[in-house]
């Protein structure tokens, strides 16, 4: 693969290019895995910047008619959207359904949208584990919003906020009290709580969730990256096309003013540095997925089986073995 023409490709919007260096970016062969680190080093100076959305929610609150809704408004705005969606994986297969581009119809046929599901395979977080590198390449592709769907797996879900600008979380209605709202975790890391399914007999239940939530964020310590007001609760309806419209003004809103007050820079170079821990900490862990480790470790295990040794001395031997 010519890496200097792929990502000549890529920076002049060749949606096939950018869907073809996806798929070498996700790939776990080793010379596949020196082809995309070549190819974000000769795109790491394009100097091209989109607003990274992270979007997380249990499962069936509505974050794909969400976000076909949102993106239509985006893309009828002259923005360029790129939505990355993370499928679940089985834990007995491997395989994923891929199936959120099928609930996006109308957006996936906007020449202005580009959609592309992942398998989340093994990685936690409610993320791929090259979801990063892909948000880097839908940047140099041109593209001006990335939406970033994750799995919807619950509270533990907070990895996509170490890739993302702005991280939105989407609630149904009755979905919890004031109580639900100040558990650590995914709360605390939300900078907009969207309430969606406010339409119909539901909007009651809508309007008192996003009260209850509005009062539970006034409860959480501060945070510096946040202007007055923020976190903050809003409700929407994907389906009657309904509070989007103000709910992205908040956004632009928080990502303007964080731009003013330098804590958009910093937050991207203290991602950049996450990642990079992360990558040194996978790299370490590949090491022991050698035929020689991978013996050693049969050994020591059979020791600890027996109890001739205690799990943690064995560690520590086979680590300073390695």
């Amino acid at each position: 693969m010519d890496i200097e023409e792929l990502s000549k490709r890529i920076v002049s919007g060749d949606r096939r290019a950018l869907a073809r260096a996806i798929t070498l970016i996700e790939s776990g062969r080793a010379d596949h895995r020196a082809q995309a680190s070549g190819l974000m080093e000769a795109l790491k100076d394009t100097g091209r910047e989109a607003i990274r959305v992270g979007l997380s929610g249990t499962p069936g609150v509505g974050k794909s008619t969400f976000i076909e809704t949102f993106g239509l408004m985006l893309t009828g705005d002259g923005l360029r959207v790129a939505v990355l969606a993370v499928d679940p994986s089985s834990a007995r297969s491997g395989g994923s359904i891929l199936g959120d581009k099928t609930r996006m119809d109308l957006l996936s046929r906007d020449p202005n949208a580009f959609i592309r599901p992942s398998p989340s395979r093994s990685h936690l977080g409610g993320v791929a584990r090259r979801t990063r590198e892909t948000v880097t390449l839908c940047e140099s592709a041109g593209f001006d919003v990335v939406l970033i769907e994750t799995v919807g797996v619950g509270q533990s879900e907070t990895v996509v906020a170490e890739m993302s600008d702005l991280f939105a979380l989407l609630l149904a209605p009755a979905g919890g009290d004031e109580l639900q709202g100040v558990k650590r975790g995914i709360m605390e890391m939300a900078d907009i709580i969207l309430v969606n399914k406010a339409d119909g007999d539901l909007k009651p239940a809508a309007m008192r969730t996003c009260s209850d939530y509005a009062g539970a964020l006034r409860l959480l310590r501060k945070r510096p990256q946040d202007p007055e007001g923020f976190p903050k609760a809003t409700c929407v309806s994907a389906l009657q096309n309904e509070g989007l419209r103000p709910a992205w003004d908040e956004m632009t809103t928080l990502i303007e003013w964080r731009c003013a007050h330098g804590h958009f820079a910093a937050r991207r170079a203290a991602q950049a540095r996450y990642w990079f821990g992360e990558e040194v900490r996978h790299a370490l862990l590949a090491r022991l997925d050698t035929p020689q480790a991978r013996a050693a470790m049969e050994d020591y295990a059979a020791r600890v089986a027996r109890g001739d040794i205690t799990p943690a001395v064995a560690a520590a031997e086979l680590l300073d073995r390695l």
